[in-house]
């Protein structure tokens, strides 16, 4: 796979499919820049990842944060090839417990700051003929109750997709679109979800409910992303990744 001496941006770099996506790019000899708004756990991932990757703390909802990681990452990767918009949050609530400004926060999180990155990252993006990446989820495939937040924010990604890869296609930019399964990551403890022991015992039960048996993990959806990254006829796609799980398969 050709990576070598590209630029990459990756937000949410600082642990799961962010931080595999970061080490599987370092690993095919590309420069990456991981951002996150950890910057212990960000400069922890570039240590092990070593000079090729730059840790940048930032805010991915704030505008002078937005910025300034673009301009960090064209200068570490000289111009930035592909943006990998995996940094994001989970807000899980029922109809009846709806909060407008939770929304509005999640909504901002997941969705507009991917597309204002992009906005930033476009020029150096029609320059190297780059491409952009984002991330769904499978709650778009599956009904999960008590989700629905979330899987608003996910199924509007995947809508933005095709519509920017209509529009960029001129341009030599394509836009693709992840949809992982189940694979454990912060996101759900940071949405209270439950204990870490708690959440692995939520994962272990969800394994039956894929068609592989199993649940994925940051690899399993990195190797999807790097397909997505070199694969120069392709654009508009929403890539599903996970394992068997939207398909519905069950024992009977």
């Amino acid at each position: 796979m050709r990576h070598k001496e590209d630029g990459y941006l990756v937000t949410g770099g600082g642990s799961g499919i962010g931080e595999a996506t970061a080490e599987m790019l370092i690993n095919r000899g590309a420069r990456v820049t991981i951002c996150g708004r950890r910057a212990d756990v960000i400069a922890r991932v570039a240590d092990r990842l070593g000079d090729r990757c730059l840790a940048v703390q930032a805010d991915v909802t704030v505008k002078e944060d937005q910025e300034r990681v673009v301009e960090a990452a064209m200068r570490h990767g000289r111009e930035i090839k592909g943006l990998i918009n995996n940094a994001g949050n989970m807000y899980r609530a029922s109809v009846e417990e709806y909060d407008a400004d939770q929304l509005l926060d999640i909504f901002n999180q997941n969705v507009v700051a991917g597309m204002m990155l992009s906005r930033w990252a476009l020029p150096s993006l029609k320059a190297t003929k780059g491409s952009i990446v984002f991330l769904g989820s499978v709650h778009t495939r599956r009904a999960f109750p008590g989700v629905s937040p979330y899987a608003a924010t996910k199924a509007a990604l995947q809508g933005l997709t095709q519509v920017m890869a209509a529009e960029l296609g001129p341009a030599g930019v394509r836009v693709n679109c992840v949809i992982p399964g189940a694979v454990p990551s912060d996101i759900n403890l940071r949405a209270g979800v439950g204990t870490r022991p708690e959440l692995e015992e939520r994962f272990r039960r969800l394994a039956p409910m894929h068609a592989l048996g199993r649940v994925g993990d940051g690899q399993d959806v990195a190797e999807a992303i790097g397909y997505l990254l070199e694969a120069t006829w392709t654009t508009g796609t929403l890539l599903t990744v996970d394992g068997g799980l939207s398909l519905g398969a069950t024992t009977v």
